[in-house]
């Protein structure tokens, strides 16, 4: 059985799976994460999750993966790069194991969105034999997951798959990294609605902001969405450049927006260095459960 578990900032959630070959959910179960209790207390809430899943199942785990908010870096072996943020600097993957007295793997959220959408997913329901995938979550940040040969690439630093960090345009203004006009700066739910109000003076939601811009009747509208689809393409087309992935799969709210899978696309063709665009872009299927279910596909590896 795969044990999998995704820690967020309000809940961690368990899941475990029959088998890799057959991946049926067994038990899904949350509580809540209570960060403002600090990290043991967290570290505490993880152990009381699994206890609780263990007494539902007679089940006992021999090792668990575990997604978490942020990167554990393999040099210094302590969490970085958390918007959970009692976790950064600490050595949580040590901690844990010292609590739970078995062994875990870890990945970060967009590892096992990209490994959950390409083992139980988008990729494997299109029935696509891919060798690279790169999986995007759009939503309040931008971030991303690279996986090859159906397994994630961490990278030296444990940044595989981090675009949304790299340079697109200074319109975006500071990012909290602390450089200016990074990916997640332009192209984010947050920085999107916030160009929005630049230009027409109101706030409106990205939902509210596309639709009017379906429907014709704000010019502002559409000035954001063709700025979202123009630059997402622009930026898109430098990780093409790079990976060259088979397939990429965009999760997160803003990825929920049609008008990148068609205006988006068509501005990565004219960014991309081939005089033609073949990559499949793909809508994820897993929904929610892509962070669990990929945390849980880690044990597989």
């Amino acid at each position: 059985m795969l044990w999998g578990i995704d820690l967020g900032g309000t809940k961690i959630e368990g899941v475990i799976l029959k088998s890799v070959e057959n991946p049926e959910v067994l038990i899904r179960k949350r509580v809540p994460t209570e960060q403002q209790y600090g990290y043991k207390h967290i570290l505490n809430q993880i152990d009381k999750l699994i206890g609780l899943m263990s007494e539902e199942t007679g089940a006992t785990p021999e090792i668990i993966g575990i997604g978490t908010p942020g990167t554990l870096d393999p040099n210094t072996q302590r969490l970085k790069n958390s918007n959970t943020t009692a976790f950064n600097g600490k050595p949580f993957k040590d901690d844990l194991e010292e609590i739970l007295k078995i062994p875990i793997v870890m990945a970060n959220d967009a590892n096992c969105f990209a490994l959950a959408e390409t083992k139980m997913g988008a990729v494997k329901s299109h029935n696509i034999d891919a060798e690279v995938v790169f999986g995007i979550i759009m939503g309040t940040g931008v971030g991303g997951g690279v996986v090859v040969n159906g397994k994630i690439v961490n990278g030296r630093h444990g940044i595989g798959g981090e675009w949304g960090h790299n340079y697109l345009d200074d319109s975006g203004g500071a990012c909290y990294c602390g450089k200016i006009g990074c990916v997640e700066t332009v192209i984010s739910g947050p920085f999107t609605q916030k160009y929005y109000k630049s230009i027409s003076g109101q706030e409106k939601h990205l939902k509210e902001i596309v639709e009017f811009h379906r429907a014709g009747t704000d010019q502002s509208a559409t000035s954001t969405i063709n700025r979202l689809t123009h630059f997402f393409g622009k930026a898109i087309s430098v990780v093409i450049d790079i990976l060259d992935p088979d397939v990429i799969v965009i999760g997160g709210g803003v990825g929920n927006i049609d008008e990148l899978y068609t205006d988006g696309v068509q501005s990565a063709k004219e960014f991309v260095f081939n005089n033609g665009l073949e990559t499949i872009f793909l809508k994820p299927e897993l929904g929610d459960s892509a962070g669990v279910f990929g945390a849980a596909m880690l044990v597989a590896d």
